[in-house]
């Protein structure tokens, strides 16, 4: 059917095209204007009885308004269309609201005047995805979860633990198992020190309120004058600081007794500890070797070398209590752990407690008489090496250490530094017999004196020059002479090696703190006057062990053996453990060890010999006397050191003791042979010792 078209051009919906354009024959749009007017055709058909689509109406933002004069010319157009079908075709501008194909004004026509253009706007955004956001809230939730989940987990494996722990804690009771410190026994299981449950009391002088009266209430207690007392109990700063000491000492060890006392008085800023009291049995009994202990352990002596040995290791109880003074009591069930306290080891000592005992008494008696300076006294089994004895001058009781002097407390025998003098030629003749250079009937031509070097050395008992004598003659009368001729023979070196093979120039081992080593110089450091020197005992450092170690190995058929306090090592069980086997090495043959043995025997026996006083009846004694001199810190101190070694019984001996006194005056010559003879005869009764079956070798001390 063919379009109805308005008289003015413009299409039944009342918006005009902007051009009534032209028609050909058949009515069809020509021109510019018409090729617009198929598209608007075209899009015509997208049209509806109710508007338009859904389409173009997101196109368009709004529809401009409607003037008047075209309000009127569309309410034309209805009345005359009134009987006729709505117009199907459209104009492009008419849907755009516009004149022409392109708008007012466009080139397809004249447009309207006035009237506004269509503005096409962006399409506006998509609406929202709701199972997109259902999707990022249960994400959102799930990681929110899971982070919970993880902390809860923290807080049960880790957390809970802890903060149970710190509540536990807090319900706690400590305290401490005390461990008991070893014994110190002798080799027969005598008690010489041990330890014993005792009380310290100790002072806070920030805390006490009235120093004076706190002084005087306890002097009585604690057995000190109140002078000593009040200066620890009133404030006061820490030494070399500003800070104020809130610890203070007041007196350790003290029994039971007193510190239930010292409690009972309540006073503030007062306290009492627990604590341990080495008991010392024997007082001053082998001091010097045992030493003394301290508040941390041990000080000297054996107690300071075997400190980890003798000192336990505290335990601990530790229970839980409830809170509050009704409650503050163990609870029955609650958390409960024990560590038990390990007691400290028992040392038992190859010392003979009543040899000990007698031997300090004679060491004492005869330093007292020539007023010595110090001196040793050393008991040696030669067949263990075992020191059963081992005494100083001065010394000190053990119970009251802080009574004595520093410098009286060392041990004398290993600990201080002497030129052995003429008991250093046993060495001499062990090598040169070692070496084949004598034989016991060797006889060696001497003179009153010998130069050596700038040096000339002299014998105390001069023979005149071309005398042979023979070797007990030389031993009996001390031979300068004869020895350093018998060295030069032998040779530097030899000298050397059976110095270090008989322990000289080197520490024992018998585990006393502060044992000095010596010194024996190679020939390498020699220097003219030493080729005479050294043979004779001058010029070489020994301590007084040293030298008697060294005749224990002539005893002992040439085996030198450490000498060694320790027996055994008992535990806190009861096992006992034997100490450590002592080392040992041979360092001339037996054979002519027992040929030395009988040269050194005149010394006792032969007439004018330099050691009859050292004789013992019913004995055979071989040994030899000394003089040398005292090495001190600063060169050669004054006066002299005496000394006098021997065994017995000489053919075959048990006991060797060495006995060492420095005396200002020179004259501690005549105490050390007596004070020999008194301790080996007492030494040899102790163990039953059989007397000897025969005389002694006769011999003649020059041909």
């Amino acid at each position: 059917m063919p379009q109805q078209r308005g008289s003015d051009g413009r299409g039944s919906d009342g918006q005009g095209f902007g051009d009534r354009g032209r028609t050909g024959k058949s009515g069809a749009p020509t021109g510019r204007s018409g090729g617009q007017n198929r598209s608007g055709l075209g899009r015509a058909r997208a049209y509806t009885p109710r508007g338009r689509t859904v389409r173009e109406q997101s196109s368009l933002r709004v529809v401009p308004p409607i003037d008047h004069e075209e309000e009127e010319s569309i309410r034309d157009s209805r009345t005359r269309h009134a009987g006729g079908s709505r117009p199907k075709v459209h104009d492009r501008a008419e849907r755009a609201g516009g004149g022409g194909a392109r708008g007012a004004g466009g080139r397809g026509g004249r447009g309207v005047k006035g009237r506004p253009k269509a503005v096409k706007v962006p399409k506006p955004p998509r609406p929202a995805n709701p199972q997109r956001r259902l999707r990022l809230a249960a994400g959102l939730a799930l990681l929110m979860f899971t982070a919970v989940g993880v902390r809860l987990v923290e807080l049960q494996f880790e957390g809970a633990p802890a903060a149970a722990a710190q509540g536990l804690d807090q319900r706690l009771e400590h305290q401490t198992l005390y461990a008991s410190r070893g014994s110190i026994l002798d080799r027969n299981g005598a008690i010489m020190v041990h330890s014993v449950e005792a009380r310290t009391v100790f002072a806070d002088p920030t805390l006490i309120e009235d120093p004076a009266g706190a002084a005087a209430r306890l002097a009585p207690l604690l057995g000190r004058p109140v002078s000593e007392l009040l200066p620890l109990l009133e404030p006061h700063n820490q030494p070399n600081s500003t800070k104020p000491q809130s610890y203070e000492v007041l007196a350790q060890g003290v029994r039971i007794e007193t510190g239930d006392a010292v409690r009972a008085l309540n006073l503030k800023g007062i306290g009492v500890d627990r604590a341990d009291r080495r008991d010392v049995l024997s007082q001053d009994v082998a001091a010097n070797l045992i030493g003394f202990t301290g508040e941390d352990g041990g000080l000297v002596g054996l107690e300071a070398r075997f400190d980890d040995l003798l000192a336990g290791k505290n335990g601990l109880r530790t229970y839980e209590v409830g809170r509050g003074d009704q409650l503050d009591k163990e609870i029955p069930g609650g958390y409960h752990k024990t560590v038990p306290a390990r007691n400290g080891s028992t040392l038992q000592l190859t010392i003979d407690r009543d040899l000990q005992y007698e031997v300090q008494r004679i060491l004492t008696a005869k330093m007292q008489q020539v007023k010595a300076i110090f001196g040793s006294a050393t008991v040696i089994d030669v067949k263990t090496g075992e020191v059963v004895a081992q005494a100083s001058w001065p010394t000190y009781d053990a119970a009251n250490p802080l009574a004595s002097r520093p410098q009286d407390r060392g041990d004398v025998a290993s600990n201080e530094l002497v030129d052995p003098g003429s008991v250093h030629k046993a060495i001499v003749l062990a090598g040169a017999l070692e070496e084949g250079v004598i034989t016991p009937d060797s006889t060696v031509t001497v003179a009153p004196t010998i130069k050596v070097a700038d040096k000339t050395y002299e014998d105390t008992h001069p023979f005149p020059s071309g005398t042979k004598i023979t070797m007990p003659g030389l031993m009996a009368y001390s031979s300068n002479v004869g020895t350093i001729k018998i060295s030069q023979q032998l040779g530097a070196e030899n000298l050397y090696k059976y110095q270090r093979l008989f322990g000289l120039g080197q520490p024992t081992g018998i585990s006393i703190p502060g044992e000095a080593s010596g010194v024996a110089r190679p020939p390498s450091e020699w220097q003219g006057s030493d080729f005479g020197s050294i043979p004779i005992g001058n010029g070489v450092s020994v301590t007084p062990l040293q030298m008697t170690a060294a005749y224990a190995a002539i005893a002992n058929d040439g085996v030198w053996i450490q000498p060694h306090l320790v027996k055994n090592i008992i535990g806190p069980d009861g096992k006992v453990q034997p100490a450590v086997a002592a080392a040992s090495h041979r360092v001339i043959s037996a054979e002519h060890a027992a040929q030395l043995r009988q040269i050194m025997e005149p010394v006792t026996t032969a007439p004018g010999a330099t050691a009859r006083s050292a004789a013992i009846a019913g004995y055979r004694v071989a040994g030899k006397t000394g003089t040398g001199r005292y090495y001190a810190t600063n060169g050669y101190g004054k006066g002299e050191v005496a000394s006098f070694i021997g065994m017995a019984p000489a053919e075959s001996p048990r006991y060797v003791i060495g006995v060492f006194a420095y005396t200002p005056g020179g004259n501690g010559g005549v105490v050390c042979g007596p004070a020999f003879k008194d301790m080996m005869s007492f030494a040899l009764k102790h163990f039953g010792v059989a007397p000897s079956g025969e005389k002694p070798p006769t011999f003649v001390a020059t041909r």
